[in-house]
């Protein structure tokens, strides 16, 4: 891989990190937000060898700063591929970074090659109107607002990294730390009240059948029941998606079993068509 280029862009007001390595086609990498772009270390080496890879800090997520400002994860997105002149990728997401793949689908899709989504959020999903919040998520919502960051780390390693139905010590010891590693600064830095995240309208969710891209949707067997839902959403919206699931696995699968996914995804990448020909 050749060596990785480094830095920092001014990107709708706010400064955010970045990292490019490799040649050939881009794969864009967009973190889950309960973490930063370290999640793809493996992925980065890995697929450096054979694309232009790139990854980055999400606004407000490790080293990029979070002005107190409205602003769109998915136009941060477009103004970053700008700034690295990238015209056209396959993007992989994770978590709220396969939400802002999917925005990013529908606001331009001319630029997308293939989509990967890895446990993905959703865009305009009501999770309420799947029934009550389970007490878990209740718990973390309410230390998430009352500033018990400890608290929240906890909460969400036991809902997301965890599952519903694994004990800490049922899950890969490695991951664990190093998702609770990139959550603590995470949760830590307070969040402007002026600065939220804008959707699309109509949101995402209504509109999935307008993505013709090629796409994987990718899940943890043990991930929780919303992200299982939005799987399910997914698949039987989009056109021609295909799913995987990685079993003995949470919300970040690529972190827990590295080769399987990373086969996984160099399999999806080896059958995405040549962007000349889309």
């Amino acid at each position: 891989m050749n060596p990785t280029r480094s830095g920092f862009a001014d990107i709708n007001g706010a400064s955010l990190y970045y990292e490019v390595a490799g040649v050939g086609e881009p794969l864009v990498m967009l973190h889950g937000h309960l973490v930063d772009c370290r999640q793809w270390d493996d992925q980065f080496a890995q697929f450096g060898a054979t694309h232009t890879v790139v990854r980055y800090d999400a606004r407000g997520m490790g080293q990029s700063n979070f002005p107190a400002a409205p602003f769109s994860h998915a136009s941060d997105l477009r103004a970053l591929l700008a700034f690295l002149q990238i015209e056209h990728a396959v993007l992989m997401g994770c978590s709220g970074g396969g939400g802002a793949c999917i925005d990013f689908a529908l606001l331009h899709p001319g630029m997308v090659d293939g989509l990967i989504l890895v446990g993905s959020g959703l865009s305009g999903y009501q999770m309420d109107a799947q029934g009550p919040m389970p007490a878990v998520m209740v718990a973390y919502v309410d230390a998430l607002r009352s500033g018990d960051t400890e608290r929240a780390v906890e909460l969400s390693l036991s809902i997301f990294t965890d599952g519903p139905r694994r004990r800490p010590e049922q899950v890969n010891a490695a991951a664990r730390a190093k998702t609770r590693a990139m959550s603590v600064p995470l949760f830590a830095r307070l969040t402007p009240p002026e600065a939220a995240p804008q959707g699309l309208t109509p949101p995402a969710s209504e509109r999935l059948g307008d993505i013709h891209a090629p796409t994987l949707v990718i899940t943890g067997g043990e991930d929780n029941a919303m992200i299982q839902d939005i799987a399910a959403i997914l698949l039987a919206q989009m056109p021609g998606a295909k799913a995987v699931v990685i079993p003995d696995a949470g919300h970040h699968p690529n972190l827990e079993h590295p080769k399987r996914f990373d086969q996984i995804v160099a399999a999806f990448l080896s059958d995405v068509p040549p962007h000349e020909t889309r």
